[in-house]
């Protein structure tokens, strides 16, 4: 099905991923204060697949989620499982800014994989951009200053694992459809999460099961919203609209939990932002990142 390019409607579908991923922020911060991320992320998975089902009908019922490609959907869900669990952890250790400002050093993984495993050239570009990006990383943490807090080492390891989970992405992206990949994340981190989460099992509160609720919701259809996006409007011009989610994500973090931005982490994270900047600078076209 043809669709008529629109900057505008990309707009709109960009606001709902930025409206999402910062809500699903806010409740991920506020379910770990009662329960163990172990179980957060089996709730979220579990939940996520009745969320995903009014996708799966209109793609033509289960069906239209059969693969070939078990195996692959496997090992590249083990790995985004841990990148999640980190990019959980790391809310309850860190800031906000400084957890979004380190997860956006992902693209500048991505570039070095793509690099090593697939071939793909490191041009002049690639290149600024992965040295901007370790610029940016080594001013937020600053290991030469202080001890670097285990926090910032989390949300660099979910970094680098969503950037593992994008590479092995790509080559899931040319047998099997969105909502497919969608549906077996959901499926197989369900079956991942299930033993560590029964190992700290409690029943959730009437107070906290809404921010469960959300993160599901949020964490679910925050992929669909940017896949649109990309429908209306070239990657170039929709991916940097996710920029946006560094200050606003600072907003947030002061908002509703008043902490504090310090220059440090303004000025890393516009030079990880520049790095992503000129990276898109020779992208003709994009895959959508899991979260």
């Amino acid at each position: 099905m043809n669709h008529e390019p629109s900057n505008t409607k990309a707009a709109v579908w960009m606001a709902g991923w930025l409206a999402l991923m910062l809500t699903m922020m806010v409740a991920g911060r506020e379910a770990t204060r009662e329960l163990d991320v172990f179980q957060i992320m089996l709730m979220r998975s579990v939940i996520g697949l009745f969320l995903l089902y009014p996708v799966i009908r209109m793609a033509g019922g289960f069906a239209s989620v059969r693969t070939q490609m078990l195996g692959r959907h496997a090992g590249r869900n083990v790995v985004h499982y841990g990148a999640q669990f980190a990019w959980f952890y790391g809310l309850t250790l860190i800031p906000i800014a400084q957890l979004i400002s380190i997860e956006f050093t992902m693209p500048i993984w991505t570039a070095l994989l793509a690099m090593a495993f697939l071939g793909e050239r490191m041009t002049m570009w690639k290149t600024a951009s992965v040295i901007l990006g370790l610029a940016g990383v080594a001013i937020i943490v600053r290991p030469g200053i202080g001890a670097v807090e285990p926090g910032q080492l989390v949300a660099l390891s979910a970094a680098i694992g969503f950037a593992v989970s994008v590479i092995m992405v790509k080559a899931l992206t040319r047998h099997d459809s969105v909502p497919t990949i969608i549906f077996w994340m959901l499926v197989i981190q369900s079956i991942l999460g299930l033993i560590p989460a029964a190992l700290v099992w409690e029943w959730p509160s009437a107070q906290v099961l809404p921010w469960i609720m959300v993160i599901a919701f949020c964490g679910t259809y925050s992929h669909y919203c940017m896949a649109r996006a990309m429908v209306h409007a070239d990657a170039t011009m929709v991916v940097p609209m996710d920029f946006l989610r560094v200050p606003l994500a600072a907003f947030v973090g002061w908002l509703v939990y008043q902490e504090a931005v310090d220059a440090y982490t303004v000025f890393g994270a516009a030079l990880i932002l520049a790095g992503n900047t000129l990276n898109l600078k020779q992208a003709g076209t994009a895959r959508v990142r899991p979260s």
